[in-house]
Protein backbone atom coordinates (compact mmCIF):
# COMPACT_ATOMS: atom_id res chain seq x y z
CA UNK A 1 0.00 0.00 0.00
CA UNK A 2 2.89 2.33 0.71
CA UNK A 3 4.35 4.11 -2.31
CA UNK A 4 7.30 6.41 -2.72
CA UNK A 5 7.05 10.17 -2.89
CA UNK A 6 8.64 9.87 -6.36
CA UNK A 7 5.65 7.89 -7.60
CA UNK A 8 3.28 10.54 -6.25
CA UNK A 9 5.31 13.30 -7.90
CA UNK A 10 5.18 11.45 -11.22
CA UNK A 11 1.43 11.04 -10.86
CA UNK A 12 1.03 14.74 -10.21
CA UNK A 13 3.19 15.58 -13.19
CA UNK A 14 1.19 13.30 -15.46
CA UNK A 15 -2.05 14.78 -14.22
CA UNK A 16 -0.91 18.38 -14.63
CA UNK A 17 -0.11 17.80 -18.32
CA UNK A 18 -3.57 16.45 -19.01
CA UNK A 19 -6.42 18.87 -19.73
CA UNK A 20 -8.80 16.43 -18.01
CA UNK A 21 -6.96 16.26 -14.70
CA UNK A 22 -7.97 13.18 -12.74
CA UNK A 23 -7.24 14.06 -9.14
CA UNK A 24 -9.38 11.19 -7.91
CA UNK A 25 -6.72 8.58 -8.75
CA UNK A 26 -4.09 10.41 -6.72
CA UNK A 27 -6.61 11.17 -3.95
CA UNK A 28 -7.41 7.47 -3.57
CA UNK A 29 -3.69 6.69 -3.30
CA UNK A 30 -3.09 9.38 -0.70
CA UNK A 31 -6.14 8.29 1.31
CA UNK A 32 -4.71 4.79 1.60
CA UNK A 33 -1.13 5.88 2.26
CA UNK A 34 -1.46 8.85 4.62
CA UNK A 35 -2.75 8.80 8.18
CA UNK A 36 -6.35 10.01 8.39
CA UNK A 37 -7.53 11.13 11.83
CA UNK A 38 -11.11 12.32 12.27
CA UNK A 39 -11.72 13.74 15.73
CA UNK A 40 -15.49 13.37 15.88
CA UNK A 41 -17.73 10.45 14.92
CA UNK A 42 -20.92 9.77 16.88
CA UNK A 43 -20.84 6.01 16.32
CA UNK A 44 -21.33 4.96 19.98
CA UNK A 45 -24.54 6.97 20.32
CA UNK A 46 -25.79 5.56 17.02
CA UNK A 47 -25.18 2.06 18.39
CA UNK A 48 -26.96 2.99 21.61
CA UNK A 49 -29.99 4.34 19.75
CA UNK A 50 -30.17 1.20 17.65
CA UNK A 51 -30.10 -0.99 20.77
CA UNK A 52 -32.95 1.01 22.26
CA UNK A 53 -35.09 1.25 19.15
CA UNK A 54 -34.60 -1.57 16.70
CA UNK A 55 -31.94 -3.96 17.89
CA UNK A 56 -28.17 -4.12 17.72
CA UNK A 57 -26.03 -3.07 14.79
CA UNK A 58 -22.55 -4.34 14.00
CA UNK A 59 -20.34 -1.62 12.52
CA UNK A 60 -17.61 -4.21 12.10
CA UNK A 61 -19.54 -5.29 9.00
CA UNK A 62 -21.41 -3.37 6.31
CA UNK A 63 -24.45 -1.49 7.61
CA UNK A 64 -27.47 -0.34 5.65
CA UNK A 65 -27.56 3.10 7.21
CA UNK A 66 -25.40 5.52 9.15
CA UNK A 67 -22.16 7.16 8.08
CA UNK A 68 -19.61 4.67 9.46
CA UNK A 69 -18.79 1.00 9.29
CA UNK A 70 -15.54 -0.91 8.97
CA UNK A 71 -15.70 -1.70 5.23
CA UNK A 72 -16.49 1.91 4.30
CA UNK A 73 -13.84 3.25 6.68
CA UNK A 74 -11.17 1.03 5.14
CA UNK A 75 -12.30 1.98 1.64
CA UNK A 76 -12.09 5.67 2.54
CA UNK A 77 -8.65 5.31 4.12
CA UNK A 78 -9.74 6.23 7.66
CA UNK A 79 -7.23 5.12 10.30
CA UNK A 80 -8.15 6.89 13.52
CA UNK A 81 -11.80 7.82 14.09
CA UNK A 82 -12.29 9.38 17.53
CA UNK A 83 -15.38 7.75 18.98
CA UNK A 84 -17.58 10.44 20.49
CA UNK A 85 -18.87 9.63 23.96
CA UNK A 86 -21.84 11.96 23.48
CA UNK A 87 -23.70 12.70 26.70
CA UNK A 88 -26.94 14.66 26.11
CA UNK A 89 -27.23 17.86 28.11
CA UNK A 90 -30.38 16.79 29.97
CA UNK A 91 -28.59 13.86 31.61
CA UNK A 92 -26.78 16.15 34.02
CA UNK A 93 -30.01 17.40 35.55
CA UNK A 94 -31.33 13.85 35.60
CA UNK A 95 -28.21 12.58 37.34
CA UNK A 96 -27.46 9.97 34.67
CA UNK A 97 -24.57 11.56 32.76
CA UNK A 98 -21.87 9.28 34.17
CA UNK A 99 -24.03 6.22 33.57
CA UNK A 100 -24.59 7.26 29.94
CA UNK A 101 -20.88 7.85 29.37
CA UNK A 102 -19.97 4.45 30.78
CA UNK A 103 -22.57 2.78 28.60
CA UNK A 104 -21.20 4.40 25.44
CA UNK A 105 -17.63 3.52 26.36
CA UNK A 106 -18.76 -0.07 26.80
CA UNK A 107 -20.17 -0.01 23.25
CA UNK A 108 -16.71 0.85 21.91
CA UNK A 109 -15.10 -1.80 24.08
CA UNK A 110 -17.61 -4.31 22.72
CA UNK A 111 -16.68 -3.34 19.17
CA UNK A 112 -13.08 -4.23 20.01
CA UNK A 113 -14.04 -7.47 21.75
CA UNK A 114 -16.15 -8.59 18.82
CA UNK A 115 -13.58 -7.60 16.20
CA UNK A 116 -10.06 -7.63 17.67
CA UNK A 117 -8.73 -8.03 14.11
CA UNK A 118 -10.37 -4.74 13.09
CA UNK A 119 -10.55 -2.35 16.06
CA UNK A 120 -8.46 -1.29 19.07
CA UNK A 121 -8.59 1.49 21.67
CA UNK A 122 -5.36 3.48 22.14
CA UNK A 123 -4.25 5.14 25.36
CA UNK A 124 -1.39 7.14 23.82
CA UNK A 125 -0.19 8.44 20.47
CA UNK A 126 2.37 5.65 20.26
CA UNK A 127 -0.29 3.00 20.86
CA UNK A 128 -2.46 4.56 18.18
CA UNK A 129 0.39 4.58 15.67
CA UNK A 130 1.21 0.94 16.42
CA UNK A 131 -2.42 -0.08 16.01
CA UNK A 132 -2.56 1.66 12.65
CA UNK A 133 0.72 0.01 11.61
CA UNK A 134 -0.88 -3.33 12.51
CA UNK A 135 -3.76 -2.60 10.13
CA UNK A 136 -6.35 -1.87 12.80
CA UNK A 137 -8.76 1.03 13.06
CA UNK A 138 -7.60 2.85 16.17
CA UNK A 139 -10.52 4.18 18.24
CA UNK A 140 -9.51 6.87 20.75
CA UNK A 141 -12.40 8.28 22.76
CA UNK A 142 -13.54 11.88 22.93
CA UNK A 143 -16.07 12.74 25.62
CA UNK A 144 -18.61 15.19 24.20
CA UNK A 145 -19.89 17.01 27.30
CA UNK A 146 -17.93 17.00 30.55
CA UNK A 147 -21.07 16.41 32.64
CA UNK A 148 -19.97 12.84 33.58
CA UNK A 149 -17.09 14.33 35.61
CA UNK A 150 -19.76 15.33 38.15
CA UNK A 151 -17.56 18.02 39.68
CA UNK A 152 -14.94 15.50 40.78
CA UNK A 153 -11.41 15.77 39.35
CA UNK A 154 -10.78 12.15 40.24
CA UNK A 155 -13.32 11.24 37.55
CA UNK A 156 -11.05 12.95 35.05
CA UNK A 157 -8.29 10.44 35.74
CA UNK A 158 -10.78 7.56 35.70
CA UNK A 159 -12.10 8.46 32.25
CA UNK A 160 -8.58 9.07 30.95
CA UNK A 161 -7.71 5.55 32.05
CA UNK A 162 -10.75 4.29 30.11
CA UNK A 163 -9.39 5.85 26.90
CA UNK A 164 -10.81 9.39 26.84
CA UNK A 165 -8.26 11.55 25.06
CA UNK A 166 -10.24 14.79 24.88
CA UNK A 167 -13.21 16.30 26.66
CA UNK A 168 -15.67 18.75 25.12
CA UNK A 169 -16.40 20.90 28.17
CA UNK A 170 -20.14 21.20 27.60
CA UNK A 171 -22.80 20.56 24.97
CA UNK A 172 -26.19 22.10 24.18
CA UNK A 173 -26.80 23.51 27.66
CA UNK A 174 -24.58 25.07 30.27
CA UNK A 175 -23.35 22.45 32.73
CA UNK A 176 -21.32 22.49 35.95
CA UNK A 177 -18.16 23.26 33.93
CA UNK A 178 -19.00 25.84 31.29
CA UNK A 179 -21.63 27.92 29.54
CA UNK A 180 -22.75 26.61 26.15
CA UNK A 181 -22.81 28.49 22.87
CA UNK A 182 -26.35 27.18 22.33
CA UNK A 183 -27.69 28.23 25.73
CA UNK A 184 -29.05 31.71 26.46
CA UNK A 185 -28.56 31.02 30.16
CA UNK A 186 -24.94 32.05 30.76
CA UNK A 187 -24.87 31.22 34.45
CA UNK A 188 -21.07 31.23 34.78
CA UNK A 189 -20.18 34.08 32.42
CA UNK A 190 -17.78 31.58 30.87
CA UNK A 191 -16.30 28.83 33.02
CA UNK A 192 -17.42 27.84 36.50
CA UNK A 193 -14.85 27.71 39.29
CA UNK A 194 -14.70 23.96 38.80
CA UNK A 195 -14.18 24.53 35.09
CA UNK A 196 -11.28 26.88 35.79
CA UNK A 197 -9.69 24.19 37.96
CA UNK A 198 -10.47 21.48 35.42
CA UNK A 199 -8.39 23.01 32.61
CA UNK A 200 -4.99 22.71 34.37
CA UNK A 201 -6.02 19.28 35.65
CA UNK A 202 -6.68 18.15 32.06
CA UNK A 203 -3.31 19.58 31.04
CA UNK A 204 -1.64 17.56 33.79
CA UNK A 205 -3.60 14.41 32.98
CA UNK A 206 -2.74 14.58 29.28
CA UNK A 207 -6.35 14.99 28.14
CA UNK A 208 -6.90 17.48 25.34
CA UNK A 209 -9.28 20.39 26.04
CA UNK A 210 -12.01 20.69 23.41
CA UNK A 211 -13.59 24.14 22.97
CA UNK A 212 -16.33 23.12 20.53
CA UNK A 213 -19.79 23.94 21.94
CA UNK A 214 -18.62 26.34 24.65
CA UNK A 215 -19.57 30.02 24.76
CA UNK A 216 -17.22 32.69 23.45
CA UNK A 217 -16.53 33.96 26.95
CA UNK A 218 -15.64 30.46 28.11
CA UNK A 219 -13.32 30.06 25.12
CA UNK A 220 -11.32 33.15 26.02
CA UNK A 221 -10.99 31.95 29.61
CA UNK A 222 -9.71 28.57 28.40
CA UNK A 223 -7.11 30.40 26.32
CA UNK A 224 -5.91 32.23 29.42
CA UNK A 225 -5.70 29.11 31.57
CA UNK A 226 -4.49 26.26 29.37
CA UNK A 227 -0.75 25.72 29.22
CA UNK A 228 -0.93 23.46 26.17
CA UNK A 229 -2.65 23.78 22.78
CA UNK A 230 -6.37 23.07 22.70
CA UNK A 231 -8.62 21.80 19.93
CA UNK A 232 -12.05 22.56 18.54
CA UNK A 233 -12.91 18.95 17.71
CA UNK A 234 -15.80 19.64 15.32
CA UNK A 235 -16.32 23.32 14.53
CA UNK A 236 -16.15 25.47 11.40
CA UNK A 237 -15.51 29.13 10.56
CA UNK A 238 -18.14 31.61 11.75
CA UNK A 239 -17.32 34.08 8.98
CA UNK A 240 -19.44 31.89 6.66
CA UNK A 241 -22.31 31.62 9.17
CA UNK A 242 -22.69 35.05 10.83
CA UNK A 243 -24.24 34.93 14.27
CA UNK A 244 -23.78 31.17 14.69
CA UNK A 245 -21.75 31.11 17.90
CA UNK A 246 -21.24 27.35 17.70
CA UNK A 247 -18.68 28.06 14.94
CA UNK A 248 -15.46 29.99 15.64
CA UNK A 249 -14.86 33.65 14.84
CA UNK A 250 -11.68 34.71 13.06
CA UNK A 251 -10.39 36.24 16.29
CA UNK A 252 -10.89 32.94 18.09
CA UNK A 253 -9.19 30.97 15.32
CA UNK A 254 -6.20 33.31 15.48
CA UNK A 255 -5.99 32.94 19.27
CA UNK A 256 -6.30 29.16 18.97
CA UNK A 257 -3.49 29.10 16.42
CA UNK A 258 -1.27 31.47 18.40
CA UNK A 259 -1.34 28.90 21.18
CA UNK A 260 -0.60 26.08 18.73
CA UNK A 261 -4.12 24.66 18.67
CA UNK A 262 -6.40 23.28 15.96
CA UNK A 263 -9.82 23.80 14.45
CA UNK A 264 -11.18 20.53 13.08
CA UNK A 265 -13.66 21.37 10.33
CA UNK A 266 -17.22 20.09 10.81
CA UNK A 267 -18.80 18.80 7.57
CA UNK A 268 -22.47 19.41 8.48
CA UNK A 269 -24.30 21.59 5.94
CA UNK A 270 -25.57 24.02 8.57
CA UNK A 271 -22.00 24.46 9.84
CA UNK A 272 -20.52 25.38 6.49
CA UNK A 273 -23.32 27.12 4.54
CA UNK A 274 -25.43 30.13 5.48
CA UNK A 275 -28.03 29.14 2.88
CA UNK A 276 -28.36 25.81 4.62
CA UNK A 277 -28.72 27.48 8.00
CA UNK A 278 -31.47 29.78 6.69
CA UNK A 279 -33.37 26.82 5.26
CA UNK A 280 -32.99 24.87 8.52
CA UNK A 281 -34.27 27.79 10.62
CA UNK A 282 -37.27 28.17 8.31
CA UNK A 283 -38.06 24.46 8.64
CA UNK A 284 -37.87 24.68 12.45
CA UNK A 285 -40.27 27.62 12.45
CA UNK A 286 -42.70 25.83 10.14
CA UNK A 287 -42.67 22.75 12.36
CA UNK A 288 -43.33 24.86 15.48
CA UNK A 289 -46.25 26.61 13.79
CA UNK A 290 -47.71 23.32 12.53
CA UNK A 291 -47.45 21.81 16.02
CA UNK A 292 -49.25 24.77 17.58
CA UNK A 293 -51.96 24.88 14.93
CA UNK A 294 -52.68 21.19 15.36
CA UNK A 295 -51.99 20.89 19.12
CA UNK A 296 -49.34 18.24 18.53
CA UNK A 297 -46.69 16.99 20.94
CA UNK A 298 -43.11 17.22 19.74
CA UNK A 299 -42.80 13.44 19.53
CA UNK A 300 -46.14 12.82 17.84
CA UNK A 301 -46.18 10.62 14.75
CA UNK A 302 -48.06 13.26 12.76
CA UNK A 303 -45.54 15.98 13.57
CA UNK A 304 -42.57 13.71 12.81
CA UNK A 305 -44.07 12.88 9.42
CA UNK A 306 -44.61 16.58 8.68
CA UNK A 307 -41.06 17.40 9.80
CA UNK A 308 -39.58 14.71 7.57
CA UNK A 309 -41.62 15.81 4.58
CA UNK A 310 -40.77 19.49 4.66
CA UNK A 311 -37.12 18.73 5.43
CA UNK A 312 -36.94 16.74 2.19
CA UNK A 313 -38.74 19.52 0.36
CA UNK A 314 -36.98 22.59 1.74
CA UNK A 315 -33.58 21.78 3.23
CA UNK A 316 -30.68 23.29 1.28
CA UNK A 317 -27.65 21.02 1.32
CA UNK A 318 -24.14 22.34 1.14
CA UNK A 319 -21.65 20.67 -1.16
CA UNK A 320 -18.02 19.72 -0.83
CA UNK A 321 -16.87 23.11 -2.12
CA UNK A 322 -18.53 24.81 0.85
CA UNK A 323 -16.47 22.58 3.16
CA UNK A 324 -13.29 23.27 1.19
CA UNK A 325 -13.94 27.00 1.50
CA UNK A 326 -13.57 26.64 5.27
CA UNK A 327 -10.22 24.91 4.87
CA UNK A 328 -9.08 27.71 2.55
CA UNK A 329 -10.25 30.37 4.96
CA UNK A 330 -8.44 28.96 7.98
CA UNK A 331 -5.29 28.26 5.97
CA UNK A 332 -5.24 31.83 4.66
CA UNK A 333 -5.97 33.21 8.13
CA UNK A 334 -3.51 31.28 10.32
CA UNK A 335 -1.64 28.80 8.13
CA UNK A 336 -1.81 25.12 7.38
CA UNK A 337 -0.59 23.96 10.81
CA UNK A 338 -3.89 24.62 12.58
CA UNK A 339 -6.37 22.60 10.55
CA UNK A 340 -7.87 19.14 10.82
CA UNK A 341 -10.96 17.01 10.20
CA UNK A 342 -13.87 16.78 12.67
CA UNK A 343 -16.58 15.53 10.32
CA UNK A 344 -19.38 14.89 12.86
CA UNK A 345 -20.30 11.75 10.90
CA UNK A 346 -23.26 9.98 12.53
CA UNK A 347 -23.86 13.17 14.51
CA UNK A 348 -25.49 15.66 12.11
CA UNK A 349 -28.21 13.41 10.72
CA UNK A 350 -29.27 13.85 7.12
CA UNK A 351 -27.49 17.17 6.67
CA UNK A 352 -24.14 16.13 5.21
CA UNK A 353 -23.05 17.92 2.04
CA UNK A 354 -22.93 16.43 -1.42
CA UNK A 355 -19.66 14.60 -1.85
CA UNK A 356 -19.08 13.99 1.86
CA UNK A 357 -21.86 11.65 2.90
CA UNK A 358 -19.88 9.02 4.83
CA UNK A 359 -16.43 7.78 5.79
CA UNK A 360 -15.98 6.35 2.31
CA UNK A 361 -15.70 9.92 0.97
CA UNK A 362 -12.39 11.14 2.44
CA UNK A 363 -10.80 10.74 -1.02
CA UNK A 364 -13.30 13.30 -2.33
CA UNK A 365 -12.03 15.79 0.24
CA UNK A 366 -8.44 15.05 -0.72
CA UNK A 367 -9.22 15.44 -4.42
CA UNK A 368 -10.81 18.81 -3.67
CA UNK A 369 -7.72 19.94 -1.77
CA UNK A 370 -5.51 18.83 -4.67
CA UNK A 371 -7.67 20.77 -7.11
CA UNK A 372 -7.13 23.85 -4.92
CA UNK A 373 -3.36 23.37 -5.11
CA UNK A 374 -2.72 22.02 -1.63
CA UNK A 375 0.57 20.14 -1.57
CA UNK A 376 0.95 16.59 -0.32
CA UNK A 377 2.75 17.91 2.77
CA UNK A 378 -0.15 20.27 3.50
CA UNK A 379 -2.72 17.53 2.96
CA UNK A 380 -0.80 15.20 5.26
CA UNK A 381 -0.97 17.82 8.01
CA UNK A 382 -4.70 18.33 7.58
CA UNK A 383 -5.50 14.62 7.51
CA UNK A 384 -3.70 13.79 10.74
CA UNK A 385 -0.26 15.33 11.14
CA UNK A 386 -1.47 18.45 12.92
CA UNK A 387 -3.56 16.46 15.39
CA UNK A 388 -0.59 14.19 16.13
CA UNK A 389 1.52 17.24 16.93
CA UNK A 390 -0.99 18.63 19.42
CA UNK A 391 -1.70 15.24 20.96
CA UNK A 392 2.03 14.66 21.49
CA UNK A 393 2.48 18.13 23.00
CA UNK A 394 -0.33 17.45 25.46
CA UNK A 395 1.18 14.09 26.37
CA UNK A 396 4.65 15.58 26.77
CA UNK A 397 3.38 18.28 29.14
CA UNK A 398 1.60 15.67 31.26
CA UNK A 399 4.84 13.71 31.55
CA UNK A 400 6.88 16.67 32.83
CA UNK A 401 7.34 16.94 36.61
CA UNK A 402 4.50 18.77 38.24
CA UNK A 403 1.56 18.45 40.56
CA UNK A 404 -1.19 16.01 39.48
CA UNK A 405 -4.45 17.65 40.48
CA UNK A 406 -7.22 15.56 42.07
CA UNK A 407 -9.85 16.30 44.66
CA UNK A 408 -7.67 14.50 47.21
CA UNK A 409 -4.78 16.98 46.83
Amino acid sequence: MKRSVLVISLLLGACSSDENVQYDVLAEELAQRLLIVDTHLDVPYRIDEAKRESGEIDVGASTADGDFDYPRAKSGGLNTPFMSIYVPAETEQGGTSREVALSLISHVETMVEQHPDKFAIPYSVDEMMQQVADGLLSLPLGMENGAPLEGDLNNLRYFAQRGVRYITLTHAKSNHISDSSYDENRQWKGLSEFGKNLIPAMNREGVMVDVSHISDEAFWQVMEISRVPVIASHSSARSFTPGFERNMSDEMIVALADQGGLIMINFGSTFVSQKSRVSYDAIKLAVEEYAQENSLAQDSEQLNAYRDRIFKERFVYADINDVLDHFDHVRDLVGINHLGIGSDFDGVGDSLPAGLKSVVDYPNLIAGLLERDYSEVEIEKILGGNLLRVWREVEAFAETPGEIVTDDV
